[in-house]
Parts: structure tokens; C-alpha cells; sequence
């Protein structure tokens, strides 16, 4: 398929991203790169190969959480030195973002 401005241009519209005439021919020989790379990977013969899922047969490592008692603050001791506070939680000012 041969990519040309006039398809750029179009995808464009559709994904409704303005795109100056510049851009629309480097994008062109882009994307015409990038099917010439595609094309390449459909020629490789991959009859025999196994799908796999991932490769670098790395594994999730789980470990069930313990409780450290020790290490626990209790709620008075985590409150102890705040400045502020009220019915056993810290107080905070409000931080509102304005867009």
C-alpha cells in the first residue's frame, strides 16, 4: 500500500489532529518506513515456533504480609506531636488546583 499525503491527510481528519503540509509528507515516508518494517516481519517463516506470552522468564514474586507489631505506631502515638487534629485523625489544610 502506497502511504501518500492525501491519506495522511485523511487519517488526520480522523483522529482530528491538524497537520501542516510539512508534517504530512514526513509522516507519509513514516509511515511508508514503518510498512516496509511490516512487510519484512511477514516474510519471516515462523511455522514451527512456540507463542509465548513472555520472554524474559521473569516470575512475580509473592510474600505474605506480616503484621510488625514493633515497629506499629498506635493511633495516639502516630498523633502524639501533630499540630493538628480532631477525633483521631490529623487535620490538614485544603490544597485545591485551579486548571
Amino acid at each position: 500500500m502506497k502511504i501518500n499525503k492525501v491519506l495522511v491527510k485523511k487519517i488526520a481528519q480522523l483522529a482530528q489532529i491538524p497537520v501542516s503540509e510539512k508534517e504530512e509528507e514526513k509522516l507519509a515516508k513514516g509511515f511508508e518506513k514503518t510498512i516496509e518494517i511490516v512487510d519484512e516481519l511477514f516474510k519471516v517463516d515462523v511455522f514451527e515456533v512456540q507463542p509465548i506470552h513472555q520472554v524474559t522468564s521473569l516470575e512475580n514474586i509473592f510474600r505474605e504480609d506480616k503484621i510488625d507489631e514493633k515497629r506499629m505506631f498506635s493511633q495516639n502515638e502516630a498523633l502524639n506531636q501533630a499540630k493538628n487534629k480532631h477525633n483521631g485523625y490529623f487535620v490538614v489544610d485544603q490544597i485545591l488546583e485551579e486548571d
